[in-house]
């Protein structure tokens, strides 16, 4: 046995644990696409999905691709250096004009544009300024540019969502230029950036905000278009960076800027520039998806709001904590690895799957089922999984806080 086999061993044992007492939550293996889809061969009512608006299995999406697929395959075997096509560059044109941008390019995953955003635009006079929740790719993007010889910004992090803390990082910050990262919805807890104070802060101390809005694009705002819509904030935002992978139902990364500044990050962003460039069927199925919001994009978010206020209010009533939450994303508050695991796998058995978000995903006591309602989910299933939370809620003691004891107990 060699020593990267013992280091797997050893840091593996939490996950053999779970997967021998069968609460192991993850890779489960979906048999079609969807919200309705099955595991198992057992049909399942999926609640992890990102598919906001339901539109990823429309007929005219999945037609789309197909044509797509047609006429340049599956892949174009190179980077968008030497593989960009007319379609990529009208889904550009479409998506800048559509979300009130001068310019937009587009990466084959929202990871990369927020991770080669970062690292093309930060140098050695930045200081990167980041909410204490950032995702990942904000917290790669910034790593990897601090790990850059010669180039290496401060990094400063912020309370989450607190503009006293923001300020007092730009009051003192070291280097002559600041980029503040915050995102418009917060996948974890499902609350949303208080960005209008957050743009007053920024004006005031010449500092370039940067928002990821990937949960925020097709579910905030009258057409969709994300925060800074909903807040009206048009014009006063200079960078945002979004997703194809939620509301545009396939993969792939948004940056919209001004022009130069989108430019710059296309010559120097690394994983932009050494990555194969998107596959033209998602560029197809993205460019369909655009099509409906720009036609009945009101009335596509509209439905997506009534069935997440419809959800919030029978998982109140309940009884449920549901935290900060004030989106289509609720985490149901179960404070207990175990209660939280059991709750996961008793809703699996009855044909509901969400998502159960342990240490160190959420910190210690504040482990929760997370919920995204979506569009096209029923009333139907709704109420299915409304019913189900509330029984395993109280015979695991979700609601009145009991103890389970520790996982080790047995299972």
């Amino acid at each position: 046995m060699n020593w990267i086999h013992e280091k797997a061993t050893r840091e593996l044992a939490r996950i053999r644990e779970g997967r021998e007492k069968q609460v192991y939550p993850y890779f489960r293996e979906f048999e079609a696409g969807g919200l309705h889809t099955s595991i198992a061969g057992k049909p399942i009512i999926n609640f992890s999905s990102n598919d906001y608006l339901g539109l990823t299995n429309h007929p005219k999406v999945k037609e789309a691709a197909k044509a797509a697929v047609d006429k340049y395959a599956c892949g174009l075997s190179s980077s968008r250096v030497q593989a960009t096509t007319v379609e990529h560059v009208e889904l550009e044109r479409r998506l800048a004009k559509w979300f009130g941008f001068e310019s937009c390019l587009t990466f084959t995953t929202g990871y990369q544009a927020m991770v080669g955003t970062l690292m093309a635009l930060a140098d050695k006079d930045t200081t990167l300024v980041l909410d204490s929740y950032s995702h990942a790719c904000i917290l790669d993007g910034t790593f990897l540019a601090a790990g850059i010889p010669g180039r290496a910004p401060e990094v400063r992090f912020f309370n989450h969502n607190s503009a006293k803390s923001l300020e007092r990082i730009l009051k003192t910050k070291e280097r002559k230029h600041a980029i503040v990262l915050v995102e418009g919805v917060y996948s974890l807890d499902g609350d949303k950036a208080p960005l209008r104070e957050f743009v007053e802060i920024c004006a005031r101390y010449d500092a370039l905000l940067l928002v990821d809005d990937a949960h925020g694009t097709g579910t905030l705002g009258r057409r969709g278009t994300g925060i800074i819509e909903e807040m009206g904030l048009e014009g006063k935002v200079p960078l945002v960076v979004s997703t194809f992978s939620k509301t545009f139902g396939g993969i792939g990364g948004i940056l919209l800027g001004d022009g130069d500044v989108v430019d710059l990050v296309k010559h120097n962003a690394r994983s932009f520039l050494f990555s194969a460039s998107l596959p033209v069927p998602i560029v197809a199925a993205a460019s369909t998806i655009l099509d409906m919001l720009e036609a009945d994009g009101p009335a596509l978010v509209a439905e997506l709001h009534q069935k997440s206020e419809y959800m919030r209010s029978g998982l109140k009533k309940i009884g449920f904590d549901l935290g900060k939450s004030d989106t289509h994303i609720m985490p149901v508050m179960c404070k207990d690895e175990r209660k939280t695991l059991f709750m996961h796998i008793a809703l699996l058995e009855c044909g509901v799957l969400m998502v159960p978000l342990t240490y160190p995903s959420v910190k210690q006591g504040e482990e929760r089922l997370r919920v995204n309602v979506t569009r096209g989910h029923t009333q139907e299933d709704i109420d299915t999984a409304v019913s189900l939370l509330g029984q395993y809620g109280e015979a695991f003691f979700v609601l009145s806080g009991e103890d389970l004891g520790p996982l080790e107990e047995g299972a």
